[in-house]
């Protein structure tokens, strides 16, 4: 922007004009072109004050000291391509948590300001990047999820290709005798509607199958992603705009199951057999043929089991209740018997588990299945120990069934759940460098076939399910563009997969179109910002290669990144990886930030400690803005910075707010770990990694590390905010002031 004319507007309602001396806050705006103050910002009186400056003086970069920039997002609503608006929190930040009239009221409140003006002063509108994009999807997958997926995008208007390995469509659905009721009385079971869906996708001039068809390359980024695919060795090329992956579920292997009989009985089957038994016409033992008049269901067959598999499949409990009707209807007068360690049965199928206690015939206890014997006549006697009851019994049965549970498509044959390689499935080879032997992991290849850098798969949380933000974004993985949906990124049953890739197939669609408008889609939805390298300054050392959660760069063979923009989510965890300093945003930048620390006014006298506080966007500062709602009082001795995500923390920060005499440095981020609450992954889990190299930094300086602090907060815990601001401040009074102050 050639030239910059700035603009402050200051609210002094919501008491903000009785808690501070607004005339006091106008003189650290002296250098703006317009300074102006109205009692209703907000109001079309007020945002017409704006307009009107912004159409007869020129102003061009706006700085709206007011409430918080999580509300009246409409009202301030100027062109981003053409005006920088920066909205600096007076409302909830200062004068909701700190005294009316208060001395460090006022300092905070300019110092606010100056941080917005510094912020404005560097910062610039994005230059948009708009693409030619395809409007079609990838589904990978021709069961039940990536049926519906396909179908629901061609509804929409969107072409869909799907890539079936197997001969034929449908999946597990298609092997299923029937489904669950999901309607009153829920006594009924319905035949499946699987075939529905296949003539429905195989007659659709919007959607091209291709049957015995593995994937297997995919390149590019959303919008224009090349795809490779392979049938019976002829390889053919397209293009997609987005993915869906669809690939579904195993059976648990039930012959690692020894103790419950499988392989060594012929009458002890799986819950997957117990569907083709059924779909004979009658339930007939394995052995013989024989109607099996008695029936045992084991449920959690190896599940919930740290030497087998640890997780709940959830859908197993449905699955035995829905075979002990196919017993029922079988036979009149036989009998289902279920032993369960708890009956899972969510939502409207709390319906089905009612109706399924009220059949005279279907006895369901609490319990565990303590060992099986085979009789000569084929017949089983089960020890089971009735936790109800609190004593063992034997049941005789001419059948068991084994609810042996789910795994994802992306764990490949041969790999246990309960011990797959972190992160990525793949091998963990050992290694000889210049640094001696280190152990590295080396993705393999299973469905998809990326052609990034960090690996051809989908990264995974745990147990093979791909990562994905169950809390705030289901259906989107670590790989922009790509979603899954179905059994394969948890378990599920047919309904919740049908429902689970509507929703995928729409987050594609939605992808494809903010794509072709350069805007990003999620958590930043509509973000036009794109980081810039310059790699004239690259050292080819590689971090931002390896630290982006989104696998967004690739390496030419010198180690240079390579950029693929619109897999980008714009947290910029790349920048703070940067030790050159040479990633930035227009908005957004290691000069921008370190302009904001040093436009702080940092006391010289007192006993206090001053602070600067960076703080994510998306739990930490709504946490702080919640603080205020709620009036909870607040030490006035914190600056607080606002990060796009805590990945981002450039260590040159906290080096400059130190070394200007700032008493300490505290991180605010969301939780990292297993149940991560991070919006991007595991920003703040980098963030956590890069702190072991703040001791470095803080020798050179000759200063305590533990000026420097990272504390894990999530949105709801707004009410902890003042016990760990103050016990950080105590701390640092331990410490003495920094030898730096007043330098």
């Amino acid at each position: 922007m050639a030239d910059s004319k700035l603009g402050v507007y200051i609210c002094t309602g919501c008491g903000i004009g009785e808690a501070i001396s607004v005339e006091e806050l106008q003189k650290s705006a002296r250098s703006a072109a317009a300074c102006k103050t109205h009692s209703f910002l907000c109001s079309d009186e007020g945002v017409q004050i704006i307009k009107d400056d912004i159409n007869n003086d020129g102003i061009n970069k706006i700085i709206i000291a007011a409430c918080s920039p999580r509300v009246n997002t409409d009202a301030f609503d100027f062109d981003p391509l053409l005006y920088f608006t920066e909205r600096v929190n007076l409302r909830e930040h200062v004068v909701w948590t700190q005294p009316a009239g208060a001395p460090g009221t006022q300092l905070l409140a300019v110092d606010n300001l100056c941080m917005g003006m510094a912020k404005a002063s560097r910062a610039e509108p994005p230059v948009p990047k708009t693409t030619e994009v395809h409007r079609s999807l990838l589904v990978i997958g021709g069961g039940v999820t990536g049926l519906t997926a396909a179908i629901e995008a061609a509804k929409a208007g969107y072409e869909a290709v799907i890539i079936e390995e197997s001969a034929e469509l449908g999946g597990f659905a298609k092997k299923s005798f029937k489904g669950f009721p999901v309607k009153a009385p829920f006594d009924k079971l319905p035949e499946s509607t699987i075939g529905v869906k296949i003539k429905a996708a195989e007659t659709d001039p919007k959607i091209k199958i291709h049957l015995g068809t593995k994937v297997t390359s995919i390149e590019g980024e959303p919008g224009m992603f090349d795809v490779t695919v392979d049938k019976s060795g002829q390889e053919s090329k397209f293009s997609v705009g987005a993915i869906v992956l669809a690939t579904g579920w195993k059976p648990y292997d039930a012959t690692q199951l020894v103790s419950y009989g499988y392989g060594r009985y012929k009458n002890v089957v799986t819950n997957v057999e117990m569907e083709t038994i059924a779909s004979k016409g009658k339930v007939g033992r394995p052995s013989d043929g024989k109607t099996a008049n008695s029936v045992l269901f084991v449920q959690c067959a190896g599940q919930r089991d740290e030497n087998n598999i640890p997780y709940c499949s959830s859908v197993c409990c449905n699955v035995s209740l829905k075979q002990a009707k196919y017993v029922r209807e079988s036979n009149p007068d036989s009998s289902a018997y279920i032993i369960y360690k708890d009956m899972r049965t969510m939502g409207q199928y709390e319906g089905f588990y009612k109706a399924a206690q009220d059949d005279a015939g279907i006895f369901l206890a609490k319990g565990e299945v303590k060992g099986l014997e085979e009789a000569a006549d084929g017949s089983i006697m089960v020890d089971v120990y009735n936790q109800l009851l609190n004593r063992d019994m034997k049941i005789k049965v001419d059948l068991v069934v084994l609810a042996t549970g789910m795994v994802s498509n992306m764990l490949p044959a041969g790999r246990a759940v309960n011990s797959v390689t972190p992160e990525y499935i793949g091998d963990l080879v050992t290694k000889q460098t210049q640094d001696g032997t280190i152990t590295e992991l080396m993705p393999v290849p299973i469905v998809l076939n990326l052609k990034y850098r960090q690996g051809p798969e989908l990264p995974h949380l745990k147990y093979g399910f791909p990562d994905s933000h169950f809390i705030c974004f289901p259906y989107e993985t670590q790989r922009t563009g790509i979603y899954a949906a179905g059994a394969v990124r948890h378990p599920m049953d047919a309904q919740q997969s049908s429902t689970d890739a509507a929703g995928a197939a729409l987050k594609a669609i939605q992808c494809i179109e903010l794509t072709a408008q350069g805007k990003a889609v999620h958590p930043r939805a509509g973000d036009m910002t794109f980081p810039e390298f310059r790699l004239e300054n690259c050292t080819q050392c590689r971090r931002c290669t390896v630290e982006c959660p989104f696998g967004v760069l690739d390496e030419d063979e010198k180690g240079t990144p390579k950029e693929h923009p619109y897999r980008c989510r714009r947290c910029g965890t790349c920048m703070g990886a940067c030790p050159q300093r040479i990633i930035s945003f227009k908005n957004y930048s290691v000069d921008i930030v370190s302009s904001m620390i040093k436009a702080v006014e940092v006391p010289t006298e007192g006993d206090e400690p001053f602070i600067i506080a960076f703080i994510c966007e998306n739990d930490a500062y709504p946490a702080l803005d919640m603080a205020g709602l709620n009036r909870v009082s607040l030490n006035p001795n914190f600056r607080f910075i606002p990060l796009r995500c805590l990945g981002g923390t450039n260590l040159v920060w906290i080096a400059d707010a130190l070394s200007k005499g700032i008493d300490g440095v505290m991180l605010i981020g969301c939780k990292y770990g297993d149940n991560y609450q991070c919006h991007f992954i595991k920003g703040s889990k980098v963030a956590s990694e890069r702190m072991s190299k703040v001791q470095e930094t803080l020798g050179r300086l000759m200063l305590e590390a533990e000026r420097v602090q990272q504390v894990q907060l999530s949105i709801d815990e707004w009410d902890l905010l003042p016990k760990l601001m103050n016990e950080f401040s105590e701390l640092l009074k331990g410490f003495g002031p920094n030898p730096y102050k007043g330098f």
